[in-house]
């Protein structure tokens, strides 16, 4: 779907772009424009914004190119998600002029780099338009690292702990007054491992979202790490972490193992944590029938991590924490809405 495979052969350091329009004509032109020059490399496309943002995740695309009017999240909605997630060079590609002046104005102020007029892009002028486009492609790329610097606090960065949170009946209610209280900025990456089905993590992760200073998302195969996200297991998968060369970046999503026939499978994620990060992880185990998660706090303690459960007084269901009080696996065990602060003072002691 990406160009022939003689244009690749030819690519050595290359230029990615992720092309964003709803016309399938648009994005194979911009992709046949940008496969015969090479050093560009076209990694994907999407058909609007919301697309754009997964694919912006996925991909880590060196450049956007943007149309602005588009289904569902239109392109300046995601213009001002981008540069404060993702922030990245953007061409926009659309209708619009010089003479539309506020829609001009608009996008410049979001930090868009460039913008090509989308009625010269069309089968009869690509020749025409071809050096302009590439022009402002590299001219666009040239300046990836200025913007990729916006928001370095966001990035996971090497000395970060993990947190990861695991829950099950009860769970919604106790993610819901324990994630409000988790302040924006600290030096952690956050994962929830919630039993539930199909589709409802999406939903919960949405509804977390809206009600906490920190982004909770669920999360998809290759999801980034980064400071102030929250990443939600998707139902029927479970979430393990990938570690890199200068550690932790992402994480996977697999097939579930669903050990005790519940899933996503809170074990699963807290001995992934427990191997990539080691000391510095911090598992929490919330209200949920079962044992799930105790093998987890094990291992985690075992690593020389911190672990937390929730106390019986809070618990809408006391059997998942229990598992791990009665086996002496949790350092604190304390009401819900304590543990934030406990979490807070452990990566401030071992900061």
């Amino acid at each position: 779907m990406m160009g022939t495979g003689a244009a690749r052969g030819r690519k050595n350091r290359l230029i990615t772009i992720l092309i964003v329009d709803d016309s399938a004509l648009v994005r194979r032109l911009l992709m046949d424009i940008m496969d015969e020059e090479p050093d560009l490399e076209v990694v994907g496309t999407a058909r609007d914004g919301a697309e754009a943002m997964r694919k912006i995740e996925q991909l880590d695309p060196d450049v956007v190119t943007m149309d602005l009017s588009m289904p569902r999240l239109d392109g300046l909605s995601a213009l001002r998600q981008i540069m404060k997630k993702y922030p990245r060079p953007i061409v926009v590609v659309s209708a619009f002029t010089r003479e539309g002046e506020e829609q001009t104005q608009a996008v410049l102020e979001l930090g868009v780099v460039d913008y090509i007029s989308k009625s010269s892009i069309h089968p009869t002028a690509v020749t025409e338009i071809k050096h302009k486009m590439v022009s402002k492609i590299r001219a666009a790329a040239s300046r990836a690292g200025e913007l990729r610097m916006v928001r370095p606090e966001s990035a996971a960065q090497e000395g970060d702990w993990v947190v990861t949170i695991g829950a099950s009946a009860g769970g919604p209610r106790a993610l819901g007054d324990l994630l409000p209280r988790i302040p924006a900025g600290l030096p952690a990456n956050w994962t929830v491992v919630q039993h539930m089905p199909r589709p409802f993590t999406a939903l919960l992760a949405k509804r977390l979202d809206a009600a906490s200073d920190v982004e909770v998302v669920e999360a998809h195969d290759g999801s980034h790490l980064r400071r102030d996200r929250v990443l939600v297991a998707p139902a029927g998968h479970d979430l393990i972490f990938e570690k890199g060369a200068h550690g932790p970046r992402r994480v996977r999503v697999i097939g579930t193992v669903a050990r005790r026939g519940a899933s996503p499978v809170i074990d699963v994620t807290m001995e992934s944590a427990a191997r990539t990060y080691g000391e510095k992880c911090i598992g929490v185990l919330l209200s949920g029938m079962g044992t799930d998660g105790a093998m987890g706090l094990l291992a985690i303690k075992e690593a020389g991590g911190a672990t937390i459960a929730q106390d019986e007084s809070t618990c809408t269901i006391f059997g998942m924490p229990k598992t791990a009080v009665d086996r002496e696996l949790a350092d604190f065990v304390v009401p819900l809405e304590q543990i934030a602060g406990v979490i807070m003072g452990q990566l401030e002691a071992g900061t």
